[in-house]
């Protein structure tokens, strides 16, 4: 945990003293091992960021005074849309995402995702949530990413993305494609990337056809998981 995110409801004045129980004081506690009177790196969700001097400590809680003075980490000018994973792989891919300064992802059905998926408990609202912060956390970052879910592909891909693709580099990752995936590209990016196995041959000339140029990383076939921050990083 490189950066406390904290919340309104951790404020216990007029917004210059917060209080910190579970699992942010038990990993402050237990890791950073802090004591009264040190400093910690801590942020406002969707505010600035600053430090949290420490004031009171004991077995229960940990309570600090704070000071914001400095802006997050501009945010990466990408909008993810991703095949809904294996729920395991999900949570690391909305952290590693997230912790790359991702702030729109879309997670889609497509014919190799699992009907199944859609009813994991890793799409709950506070369980996808929980990724997140742990990815701003990481990072040092404070805005927390949007996470839409599409359960039709061809209603998504039809209604939804050509219009949230516009004005943007439009790709779609897929390993049998001809051309390598750009490098260092200066405006904004609409990324697809697709399940474990790759989209069909129908899903990628759908996408195509709005204007999405399909790209590889390589000979290497990656797994979701390792794909996405490595795409992300070569963007």
């Amino acid at each position: 945990m490189n950066l406390i995110l904290l919340f309104s409801d951790d404020f216990i004045d007029d917004g210059k003293c917060v209080r910190l129980s579970g699992r942010r004081f038990e990993h402050v506690r237990k890791v950073h091992r802090v004591a009264v009177g040190d400093e910690l790196c801590v942020g406002l969700c969707g505010g600035l960021i600053g430090t949290g001097r420490v004031t009171v400590l004991n077995e229960k809680v940990l309570e600090m005074n704070v000071a914001f003075r400095s802006y997050p980490p501009l945010p990466l000018p990408v909008t993810l849309a991703l095949a809904l994973p294996r729920p395991i792989m999900l949570k690391r891919v909305l952290a590693s995402a997230t912790s790359m300064g991702v702030k729109r992802i879309i997670l889609f059905h497509s014919h190799r995702v699992e009907k199944s998926f859609w009813k994991s408990p890793a799409l709950n609202e506070a369980h996808i949530k929980e990724q997140l912060i742990l990815g701003l956390e990481q990072a040092k970052d404070t805005l927390l990413p949007t996470v839409e879910l599409k359960p039709l592909f061809k209603p998504f891909v039809e209604d939804d993305l050509l219009a949230m693709a516009k004005d943007t580099l439009c790709l779609v990752a897929h390993p049998e494609s001809a051309d390598p995936c750009p490098s260092n590209v200066a405006g904004p990016v609409t990324l697809v990337v697709g399940p474990e196995g790759g989209l069909i041959p129908y899903e990628i000339e759908k996408l195509r056809s709005l204007g999405f140029l399909s790209v590889h990383l390589g000979k290497r076939i990656l797994r979701v998981e390792t794909a996405v921050p490595a795409l992300l990083s070569k963007l």
